[in-house]
């Protein structure tokens, strides 16, 4: 066996270990579990921390962003109850590994990230991978993107202070968005399920820490719609 054999089977063994703690920690859609067995997460970190992976821990990605635990991408990826045929919309690309395990659980996946070079680099690992149903722009994704909206589901990865208007108007009826709301780096998980353009039902399902929604002084591009 080659060291790059070697690698791999050892990189496939965490994986499912992985996957067992997610089953641990009460994520039980079959879909959901799957997509984190075939999502290599090694790759979407610092190649500094590849060797914490697999572990539960949110790990810096730099630019004072950070990847997720994976019980975290799970629960929040489980709240969405995503069928497979689902337009979805991603507000904070981040290191791409949550927009590729979208990717194996939607049709369609369009992803906004202010950072342009997290953008990129997440393109481009994303495209390695093959995989072809992914957009990703950057851009302030509180504008959502109005060009190929409606959207069956709506997640946004960082804490906002309440839910931008452009993301309710660009949900299809009986959509579902999951967003952080709250002050500093601890907020309460909202879903919210759009009944009609006027109603709608809000949901508080957990705690969550994430950074802010808006921060003025990172790199990030253009604001507005594409």
């Amino acid at each position: 066996m080659t060291l790059e054999d070697r690698e791999l089977s050892t990189h496939q063994e965490l994986r499912r270990r992985m996957v067992e703690q997610l089953r641990d920690a009460g994520v039980r859609d079959l879909a959901v579990l799957h997509a984190f067995d075939q999502v290599p997460r090694h790759l979407f970190v610092p190649e500094q921390f590849r060797a914490r992976a697999y572990s539960d821990e949110a790990l810096p990605l730099g630019h004072g962003q950070t990847i997720s635990k994976p019980t975290t991408h799970a629960l929040y990826l489980q709240a969405l109850r995503l069928k497979g045929k689902e337009r979805v919309l991603e507000i904070g690309t981040g290191s791409g590994y949550q927009t590729a395990l979208l990717a194996t659980l939607a049709e369609q996946v369009f992803s906004i990230e202010r950072v342009a070079t997290l953008a990129v680099t997440a393109r481009s690992r994303i495209e390695s991978l093959g995989f072809n149903n992914v957009a990703i722009r950057v851009g302030d994704g509180t504008f959502g993107w109005r060009r190929y909206a409606p959207f069956d589901a709506i997640l946004v990865t960082a804490g906002a202070a309440e839910i931008p208007r452009p993301l309710l108007d660009q949900l299809r009826i009986g959509g579902h968005l999951l967003i952080p709301i709250g002050d500093g780096e601890l907020q309460q998980l909202h879903r919210v399920v759009k009944f009609t353009e006027d109603e709608s039902e809000d949901e508080v399902i957990g705690q969550v820490r994430f950074v802010p929604l808006h921060e003025p002084d990172i790199d990030h591009g253009a604001r507005g719609d594409k």
